[in-house]
């Protein structure tokens, strides 16, 4: 029996709901893979650390957009369980955006804090090391709850992300404080300078991404802690696709990428220049050879080859 849309396509309003999530899935795809293929094409990004966390952010995004074109349109029930089940991996994509933004704080509070300790540890391969092992770590864990039974798995989980998101997101809230408050008066006491400029911009762009993500975030980790706290079942909604608790963290994936845009000038301009533009003029060329193919044959090659 084939998989129907999230909700019956019977009304206008499930008509549009429908669409919303098709539409969601193809922002995520699309923004994330876009600030992903510009840091790529860029040297100046590809040398900067903070940049290699935003192409795992963006990977993992990408993957999440992906399959949410599966858990968000369709009728799926992503739980232990159910058939529909996408076996723990499209919620392991969600959590490697997770991990990756705390990385990401932490290593934009220890290169403000201690800049010359950072620059000594953090080399280009210890930073690559760090995202490699949580992604490893990631799919260790969709390995092991894959494995064992379905009871074991939502013990481990349960309390796994009980502890987790406890630790995590006051470590968050922390490192929100602590890099607002050393963007705001310890670097206000550098002399004038590109290079302060450039910190404090990292700095308040990883604050307002993890702002954004908490923002996205909390209302299902609390909603979590209090299944746990409680015992009762943390999927009380249809489907995936109509939890507002699951919806959120999406639009926060559609967001974060905006922000990268919004908050790097390096990061827009090759966005601008070389990968937009470039999609734009491959995109011009092929309608003006369209539209040329009607002149006689070299006519229309010389067309397409001045463009």
């Amino acid at each position: 029996m084939g998989l129907g849309p999230v909700l019956p396509l019977t009304s206008i309003e499930n008509v549009l709901f429908f669409l919303f999530t098709v539409l969601l899935a193809t922002a995520i795809v699309f923004l994330n893979a876009s600030v992903f293929s510009s840091i790529l094409l860029s040297r100046l990004l590809r040398a900067e650390n903070r940049c290699m966390y935003m192409l795992s952010t963006c990977l993992s995004d990408v993957c999440s957009g992906v399959s949410y074109y599966y858990c968000g349109a369709l009728d799926v029930r992503d739980s232990y369980d159910s058939p529909t089940r996408t076996f723990y991996i499209a919620p392991t994509f969600l959590g490697l955006s997770y991990m990756a933004i705390l990385a990401a704080q932490a290593d934009r509070y220890h290169a403000v804090a201690s800049p010359f300790s950072y620059a000594q540890r953090m080399t280009r391969g210890r930073t690559l090391a760090v995202i490699a092992a949580y992604w490893v770590y990631a799919f260790i864990i969709v390995a092991v709850n894959n494995l064992v039974t379905v009871g074991i798995a939502k013990t481990v989980t349960g309390i796994g992300t009980f502890v987790s998101n406890i630790f995590t997101v006051v470590i968050m809230i922390g490192l929100n404080v602590r890099l607002f408050l050393i963007a705001k008066y310890q670097l206000e006491r550098e002399p004038p300078s590109a290079e302060r400029e450039t910190k404090r911009a990292s700095v308040y762009l990883i604050v307002v991404v993890a702002v954004c993500f908490l923002i996205a975030w909390l209302p299902i980790f609390l909603h979590i802690i209090v299944c746990n706290f409680t015992g009762t079942t943390c999927y009380s909604f249809r489907n995936e696709g109509t939890d507002p608790l699951r919806i959120l963290p999406r639009l926060n994936a559609a967001l974060t990428p905006v922000l990268y845009i919004r908050g790097c000038a390096p990061l827009r301009h090759t966005l601008l220049t070389k990968v937009w533009r470039a999609c734009y003029k491959a995109r011009g060329a092929n309608s003006i050879g369209v539209e040329k193919s009607i002149t006689p044959s070299g006519q229309a090659v010389s067309v397409v080859c001045k463009t």
